[in-house]
């Protein structure tokens, strides 16, 4: 089955803050004071799950988002080869930075548990026809920063 695109664009999933020397000393210095702490408390598993996190994270924030490949199709918005269908949206909204600095995107929420919520770029794409598109087959909801948004912002991810 081909899914003929109406609009196709080409997006990255964040921006990439490179880190500083400082900032991998400041995750390494945290890592080890918790992971003393969990050992002698008793925690083992506390800390092995902090050393785990700790190369997690030092390897996510070295890595460079990769460049994803997004098509806005009749039943729905495909990203790489995935098809997100229309009828698993709940609701979308598109956000504007208010200074102009940030590319709008457009947030949609699924009911789908593997990825409920959609954050995508729409850079070099007309954003007021993926707006018309969106609002003829998806409710329209003010999508607000989930904590979790607010630490990664904070963490510069």
């Amino acid at each position: 089955m081909t899914r003929e695109a109406i609009l196709e664009w080409k997006g990255r999933e964040y921006d990439h803050n490179p880190k500083s020397a400082d900032w991998y000393w400041a995750l390494g210095i945290i890592a080890v004071a918790g992971t003393i702490a969990a050992i002698l408390f008793g925690s083992y598993l506390i800390a092995m799950l902090i050393v785990i996190a700790t190369v997690s994270i030092a390897l996510h924030a070295a890595k460079q988002p990769p460049l994803h490949r997004f098509r806005l199709v009749e039943q729905g918005i495909v990203i790489g080869d995935e098809l997100h269908p229309f009828a698993r949206m709940t609701s979308f909204s598109v956000l504007e930075d208010i200074e102009g600095t940030l590319p709008p995107m457009i947030s949609i929420k699924t009911d789908s548990w593997l990825s409920p919520h959609l954050v995508i770029p729409l850079e070099g794409v007309d954003v007021d026809m993926v707006y018309a598109y969106f609002l003829h087959h998806v409710d329209e909801e003010a999508h607000h920063h989930t904590f979790v948004d607010l630490v990664a912002a904070w963490l510069r991810f």
